[in-house]
This record gives C-alpha cells, structure tokens and sequence, in this order.
C-alpha cells in the first residue's frame, strides 16, 4: 500500500505542476505559482517518504531483521547519495553553461576566430556533469 502511495505521490508532483504551468495564463504569476506548487509538493514528498522510511514495525527486534534493517538503509542512502551527487552537478553545470555559452556567443559575434576557444570554456563547463556522474558510479560500485 505505501509503495502504491509513494508512486501516486510521485506521478502528482509531475502531474499537477505542470498542469498549472499548461493550463494557466501567460504572466508572472503563473510560473510563481507553478514553481511555489513543485517547490511545496517536493518537501511534501520528502516528508513523506522520511516518514515512511523511519515508520518501521516494533517487533522487528531480533539481529538478523535489525542488520537487514541496516543493511537496506545504507543501500537506500548509497542511492540517495549518486542521485544527489548527478543532480547537483547537472544543476551547477547548467549555471556554468549559461554562462558561458551566453559570453561566448556575444565574442564570436564580434570575432569569428576565437571560435575554437570560447568552445573549450563551454566544454569544461559541461565536464562539471560528468564528474558528478564519475562519483555517482563509483557510489554505486561500493553499494
């Protein structure tokens, strides 16, 4: 049962956001409120799924069930971690990819030879992904 509402959750924090984002006028106070709902059904969803995780059965008491215990929650928190390990990455490589591939197209505009250049910056910016995807599979070799 708690799977069934772990995923329900899951489809509603896609689901309901963008349907505000679709179905609503195009001003500001739409993406304030599309945004304010995803940020407000993510920390719901994390509360959630705290709960669920720490809302285990008393009589679960003996050895073996308290290292399995064990056992799945640092599974559990292996995969957090790589998820969050990509995430931010991807999240800081996008910031710096802006960046840079906004400045580089104002200087190729003025002059075309550098070119070649503007795009290294823009690569080493996107390499920040992929160290983030380095460390999530070495997580999850050691899981």
């Amino acid at each position: 049962m708690a799977k069934i509402l772990l995923f329900a959750a899951f489809v509603a924090c896609i689901a309901i956001p963008f349907r505000v984002f679709v179905k609503g006028e195009q001003t500001k106070h739409r993406y304030k409120l599309t945004l304010a709902l995803n940020g407000a059904m993510f920390f719901g969803l994390m509360l959630f799924t705290g709960v669920m995780l720490f809302a285990g059965s008393a009589s679960a008491a003996e050895t073996e069930a308290a290292v399995a215990a064990a056992s799945g929650l640092s599974t559990g928190l292996g995969y957090l971690a790589a998820g969050l390990s990509i995430g931010l990455s991807c999240v800081g490589g996008g910031i710096a990819v802006a960046s840079a591939a906004s400045a580089a197209l104002g200087a190729i505009s003025e002059d075309s030879s550098i070119l070649g250049k503007s795009l290294i910056f823009v690569g080493l910016a996107e390499g920040v992904c992929l160290y983030g995807l380095i460390i999530a599979f070495m997580i999850l070799g050691q899981l």
